[in-house]
């Protein structure tokens, strides 16, 4: 095994580590946070065997490109220099401060940046789309549901109900997910995977979600505790459907990649608005815009320092 493979290889193996544990709580976040008390390799087992279907399912429909069709533009690089791996180094520090960064713009940007325009402008619509329908759902929904979720708490008749929807709800927005995100991972790798490259990557990136799901989410996780009732399955449920939903849309929109981080703070901006305004109409808002504001800041400094560091280390680099 050449150089150039050890740094393929690695590179894989860190951007999984960086990818799962920076986006996937933006996935699993509600879903971690309602099911606290059940152990954590029941919730494992489950993302696991979504995450292997949908990998699986993208390998046989789209001859050994478990991308989706979303790499096409990205060419594996010949030979893979030494300076690849540090997009995914970079954002395993970024992560541990809670800055919710982008890995598509982290990682793919560094690979190919001439699709960087499509990747912004297809993001900041995601995020638009999101906020708009979540304050359109949640002022219609806000009184005959979510008031009834945070003044009555869950009888046990209805925990089996939501139990089984949110679980479905979950499903459905991980899949979604991962059809987004897998090229985030997988630009790593060839573009078409033989048996054995699917076996051992697939194994990589199970012992990466075991390991992030039994340590309770990580810091951005945080974002999703200081939202209104989030740990209600009820809440919780609602939030996961119409985010899978968005994601749908803009899956079948094109194959251009996009962040998901940029969807999923625009539904809890949106939501919590919402809410804030049906529920507590004589209520300050000072608080809830500025932690808003800092969310927003947060994805926007993400979206800056990705951007920025690709091309400085790109930079630096080959010099």
């Amino acid at each position: 095994m050449d150089i150039s493979t050890v740094f393929m290889y690695l590179g894989f193996t860190l951007s999984a580590y960086s990818v799962v544990g920076n986006d996937t709580i933006q996935t699993l976040g509600t879903f971690l946070s309602s099911n606290e008390r059940k152990k954590w390799w029941v919730l494992w087992l489950f993302a696991a065997s979504i995450l292997t279907v949908t990998l699986l399912y993208g390998y046989c429909t789209s001859a050994g490109d478990v991308s989706y069709g979303r790499l096409e533009k990205y060419k594996l690089p010949d030979p893979f220099d030494w300076y690849y791996i540090l997009p995914p180094l970079i954002l395993m520090v970024l992560t541990r401060t809670g800055i919710p960064v982008s890995t598509s713009f982290m990682i793919l940007t560094f690979f190919n940046n001439k699709n960087l325009t499509d990747m912004v402008v297809k993001s900041v619509m995601g995020y638009a789309v999101a906020f708009g329908a979540a304050i359109a759902l949640y002022f219609a929904i806000s009184k005959s549901l979510e008031k009834k979720f945070i003044e009555n708490p869950i009888t046990e008749r209805e925990s089996q109900i939501w139990n089984t929807l949110q679980w479905c709800s979950t499903g459905f927005l991980w899949s979604q997910w991962l059809i987004q995100d897998f090229a985030n991972i997988y630009v790593y790798l060839p573009r078409s995977l033989g048996p054995w490259e699917l076996f051992a990557s697939l194994t990589v990136i199970l012992i990466m979600l075991a390991f992030i799901i039994a340590s309770k989410g990580g810091a951005i996780q945080s974002i999703v505790r200081t939202k209104t009732n989030t740990v209600d399955i009820r809440a919780a449920t609602l939030i996961d459907f119409s985010y899978g939903i968005i994601l749908f849309i803009f899956k079948e929109m094109n194959n251009v990649p996009m962040s998901t981080t940029w969807v999923f703070i625009g539904i809890l901006a949106g939501r919590e608005i919402a809410l804030n305004f049906v529920l507590r109409r004589n209520s300050a808002r000072k608080a809830m815009f500025i932690g808003l504001g800092k969310d927003l800041i947060k994805v926007l400094i993400g979206l800056v320092v990705s951007i920025a560091l690709v091309f400085l280390v790109k930079y630096v680099a080959t010099m």
